[in-house]
């Protein structure tokens, strides 16, 4: 993966922001313009891997028949004046799901397993549910963080 006008920083903030639960900003094309679903992620094996469920999502389909997409994390705060941004560019491919890979995605967002939604306890083993695993050729990762005035 290349880093767009990367900074000593750049690495170093990268794994940071992707290390915090946030949401990411998938977007796809679609004939009728592009698509973006929020969702939640899981950034291992210079991968971001991607929960869905192909009859109740829509995104599955459409990284099926276009693997080309952009993904999009920030993270601000209006008390602290904190505002990291990451935004990817590659392809992402559809890959069945492995439940330890499901738990720990689950897990950043919920915690213990004993404290999930009722929702989400099913979904490990539940093949309706699969991973996007994207794959970022580039990546701009930007501090814009502000110092707040008294």
């Amino acid at each position: 993966m290349k880093i767009i006008d990367e900074k000593k920083t750049s690495r170093r903030l990268l794994e940071e922001i992707l290390s915090r639960p946030l949401f990411a900003h998938l977007s796809t094309y679609h004939e009728e313009g592009p698509r973006e679903s929020p969702v939640w992620f899981l950034w291992e094996s210079e991968s971001i891997w991607i929960i869905g469920n192909y009859h109740s999502d829509s995104f599955p389909e459409r990284i099926e028949r276009f693997p080309r997409c952009s993904i999009g994390i920030i993270d601000f705060s209006i008390d602290t004046g904190l505002v990291h941004h990451v935004g990817f560019r590659g392809s992402a491919h559809l890959v069945p799901q492995d439940g330890l890979r499901v738990k720990r995605l689950l897990s950043r967002y919920m915690g213990d397993e004993e404290r999930w939604d009722p929702r989400f306890k099913a979904v490990p083993g539940d093949i309706n549910w699969l991973f996007v695993k994207f794959n970022p050729e580039t990546a701009v990762v930007r501090d814009q963080s502000y110092s707040l005035q008294n």
